[in-house]
């Protein structure tokens, strides 16, 4: 089952669009030399003990005489595979030159460099050509030819390697807005900043924005049901003015009584129904734009204007950016990759 799982699945369709056929074959090519040299190695670091040496010699003779000269020899072995590897390096970079792939035709190698790095007879340094491994691989999967979503260690690297990036992050997001929530705490220049240096010279922006919310607002909440609102408040003045004492002595005046308190009303309910209607179309058309921008430089006044008298609007913004930023640390403490775990 495993065996199963491990096994490269090769996508030919994607393989033929792609373009790259010899680069891609190339690659297969070089990921089984890579396979054959590693494994070459790990078993001749595993053949320099000499315990190993001595049971190969009393119970594997023939295997031992058989391997005894390709350990002598590894430097030359290791030596051809090198030669194939830089070859194939050789090959890529002239490509990419001709190809354009970099700004620069010497990015290449640094790009790169755990290839040529690799490539260096020590042991230390040998087994860098994993990396090569990893970046075949990868580039097969980018493009499609394989698909590596199927094995089953590479879902389980991935959840992992997600997992502890995304808790990494948080901890130095979280971090950073704590920084700056104790900075606007302390009332430092980076407050004055936010206010003067970035907010201010954008209050034309901020006000063509607020304008125009408020206009979708009040069009889409008001101009529907313009006529209901009118005839409650026409009915709430009504009410209110019949519940005032001084009103209620009109009836008692001969004949024009009644009539008079009755036109009161009506013509009372109508202009404050009209004057708040007229508010309202007001803040849904473009002439509520003065209105905003009277709104915003009274939020964001200049330098000159800031004193004793700003104080409290000072410390409102202040703490309206404190909850901004602990709203934005609420959002970095939720657990992406919890939600993935069986």
């Amino acid at each position: 089952m495993l065996q199963h799982k491990l096994m490269f699945t090769i996508n030919r369709q994607n393989l033929k669009n792609s373009h790259q056929v010899v680069w891609f074959v190339l690659d297969f090519l070089m990921l089984g030399l890579l396979f054959l040299n590693l494994g070459l190695l790990i078993l001749d670091a595993t053949y320099s003990f000499v315990a190993v040496q001595r049971l190969m010699a009393r119970h594997l003779p023939v295997l031992n005489d058989l391997y005894r000269p390709v350990h002598e020899h590894l430097l030359f072995v290791d030596g051809v595979f090198v030669a194939i590897f830089l070859g194939e390096f050789f090959a890529r970079w002239a490509y990419s030159v001709r190809a354009r792939v970099y700004d620069r035709w010497y990015f290449y190698p640094f790009i790169h460099w755990y290839d040529l790095v690799g490539c260096i007879p020590v042991a230390s340094l040998r087994f860098l050509r994993v990396l090569r491994v990893i970046s075949i691989i990868q580039r097969l999967h980018k493009h499609r030819i394989v698909d590596l979503g199927k094995w089953r260690v590479y879902q389980l690297l991935s959840f992992y390697v997600e997992a502890f990036v995304e808790e990494l992050s948080d901890l130095v997001v979280t971090k950073v807005i704590s920084g700056v929530q104790e900075e606007v705490k302390r009332g430092s220049p980076l407050f004055d900043r936010i206010q003067h240096d970035i907010l201010r010279p954008r209050r034309t922006m901020i006000s063509d924005w607020l304008s125009g919310r408020l206009a979708v607002a009040s069009q889409q909440g008001y101009v529907p049901h313009q006529h209901a609102l009118r005839r409650y408040l026409e009915d709430r003045v009504a009410n209110a003015l019949k519940q005032n004492h001084e009103l209620t002595r009109l009836r008692d005046l001969p004949m024009v009584g009644p009539v008079l308190q009755k036109t009161l009303e009506s013509s009372v309910g109508d202009i404050v129904a009209s004057v708040i209607d007229q508010i309202l179309i007001d803040l849904s058309s473009a002439s509520n734009h003065a209105f905003i921008e009277d709104i915003v430089e009274a939020f964001l006044p200049a330098r000159s204007d800031s004193g004793d008298d700003a104080a409290p609007q000072n410390d409102a913004l202040i703490q309206l950016i404190l909850e901004i930023l602990e709203a934005v640390k609420g959002q970095v403490a939720l657990k992406r990759w919890r939600e993935n775990l069986p």
